[in-house]
C-alpha cells in the first residue's frame, strides 16, 4: 500500500458501515443537550473508553473492552458522550518483536479498523456522541511504553504520518455527521526531547509548531468532510488554552486533573517515588501551597473566557486515581464539575470501569453497591447526576 493511497475497497466497505451507523444512532446529541452558556459545543457528559488505549495489539478478552451493557448503563444514567483515545500502533500490522520503523507507521490492520467501527457504531446506537482521539500519534505520546521512530514536533516525516492517519479516519467516517462524531487531534500535547522517558521534563509545544501540525491534520480531515468537528487538546498536557489555534475553527479541550496532588495521588506514572506524594486535602495546603475553590476558579478562568470568545470547549478527561481518599476526591471533584457546568463546559471521566471510574475503581475506603456483578461507586454517580 502506498503511503498516500488508502485502499479503495476498505473505504467502500467502511462508508457502508457509516451509513448503517447513522441509521441506528438515534437523536442528535446537539439537539438533545441544552447549553448553559455561549459554548458552541453541547455540554456533553460521559467517559473515555480504553479499548485501544494501549499500543499493544488488542485482545478480545481484555478487561478494558467496552460491552454493550456499559453503554446501556451510561445512557440510562443520563450520559451522552464517549471519547475513544487510541494508540495508533494498536490498529497497525507490523512485527512487534522489534521497534516499529517509519514505513510501518502506515501499515493498517483492516481487522482492527473494523473492530473500532463496531465500537463507534455501538456507542452511537445508544445515543452517544463519539470523540475519536489519537492518544498516541506518530511521533508523540505524553506516556512512555512504545519506542517512536521520530518526533512529531521536530520531524516532517512524523507529521506526514500523522496527517495520513487523520486522513484515513476522515475518509472512513466521512458519511457520519459531526452531531454524532468528532475528531480530537492529539492527546495532551507537550514538548519532550526524549519521547521514551516517562519522567523527562516537558514544556509547552511552541505555538507555531502546534498550529502547523493542527492545520495539516485539519486539512487532511476536511478534505473528506469539510463539516467535520475538530477538537484540539490544550497545550502543556491539556492545561493551557492555545491562542495560536483561535482562528482555525477548531474547538479546544481542557482537563479536570488540577491539582495533580489530588487527581494523581501516588499514581506510579506521575510520581517516581509515590510515597513522597503529599497527603491530599480539599480545601487546604499541599506541598506548601494553598488550594481551594478560589484557586480552581482561577485555573479554569481562561477556558471559560475562551467560551466567551466563541470557541467550543469541552473537558475531554477528568477524575481521580483510586488512592485519593474518597471524601477528598468528592469534595474536590464536586467543585471541578460545578465550575465547568456553570461555564457551560461538559466533561468525560478518564474511564467508566477502572481506577478513575464509577464501576470497579478498586478504591479501598468506600462501600460499593453491587451492580450486576460490578462494584458501583454510588456516591460518585449521584454527584454526577446533579450536573
Amino acid at each position: 500500500m502506498k503511503k498516500n493511497n488508502i485502499d479503495r475497497r476498505l473505504f467502500i466497505k467502511s462508508t457502508t458501515l457509516a451509513a448503517t451507523g447513522l441509521a441506528i444512532a438515534g437523536n442528535s446529541a446537539f439537539s438533545a443537550i441544552p447549553s448553559a452558556s455561549k459554548n458552541k459545543l453541547p455540554r456533553w457528559k460521559g467517559f473515555n473508553l480504553l479499548d485501544y488505549f494501549s499500543p499493544a495489539k488488542p485482545e478480545k478478552n481484555d478487561r478494558d473492552r467496552t460491552t454493550e451493557d456499559d453503554l446501556k448503563w451510561m445512557a440510562d444514567w443520563g450520559f451522552n458522550f464517549v471519547r475513544i483515545p487510541m494508540a495508533y500502533p494498536s490498529y497497525l500490522s507490523f512485527d512487534r518483536s522489534r521497534h516499529i520503523t517509519k514505513e510501518e507507521t502506515y501499515k493498517l490492520d483492516p481487522k482492527v479498523l473494523e473492530e473500532i467501527d463496531k465500537l463507534v457504531f455501538m456507542a452511537q446506537k445508544h445515543g452517544m456522541h463519539v470523540s475519536l482521539n489519537l492518544h498516541r500519534g506518530p511521533g508523540f505520546c505524553i506516556n512512555a511504553g512504545f519506542n517512536e521512530p521520530f518526533n512529531l514536533w521536530k520531524d516532517q516525516e512524523a507529521q506526514d504520518a500523522f496527517y495520513f492517519h487523520w486522513g484515513m479516519w476522515a475518509e472512513r467516517y466521512k458519511s457520519i455527521s459531526s452531531e454524532k462524531l468528532s475528531f480530537d487531534l492529539l492527546n495532551e500535547p507537550c514538548y519532550k526531547e526524549d519521547m521514551n522517558d516517562q519522567f523527562s521534563k516537558s514544556t509547552a509545544v511552541p505555538g507555531e509548531i502546534y498550529r502547523k501540525v493542527a492545520i495539516g491534520a485539519s486539512k487532511a480531515i476536511w478534505a473528506a468532510n469539510p463539516d467535520r468537528l475538530i477538537v484540539a487538546d490544550g497545550n502543556s498536557g491539556g492545561s493551557n488554552v492555545t491562542p495560536e489555534l483561535l482562528d482555525l475553527n477548531i474547538a479546544q479541550s481542557c482537563r479536570g486533573y488540577w491539582p495533580h496532588y489530588i487527581s494523581h495521588y501516588q499514581a506510579p506514572w506521575v510520581w517516581k517515588d509515590p510515597s513522597q506524594a503529599p497527603k491530599p486535602v480539599w480545601p487546604g495546603i499541599m506541598d506548601g501551597k494553598q488550594f481551594g475553590r478560589a484557586q480552581l476558579e482561577e485555573f479554569y478562568k481562561p477556558w471559560i473566557e475562551l467560551v466567551g470568545k466563541g470557541v467550543g470547549v469541552h473537558c475531554g478527561e477528568c477524575g481521580c486515581w483510586r488512592n485519593t481518599p474518597h471524601e477528598v476526591f468528592l469534595a474536590w471533584f464536586g467543585d471541578v464539575v460545578d465550575i465547568l457546568t456553570k461555564g457551560g463546559i461538559g466533561y468525560a471521566l478518564w474511564n467508566f470501569r477502572g481506577d478513575f471510574g464509577i464501576l470497579d475503581s478498586g478504591r479501598a475506603d468506600i462501600k460499593y453497591t453491587d451492580w450486576y456483578g460490578h462494584k458501583l461507586d454510588s456516591k460518585l454517580l449521584d454527584m454526577l447526576k446533579k450536573y
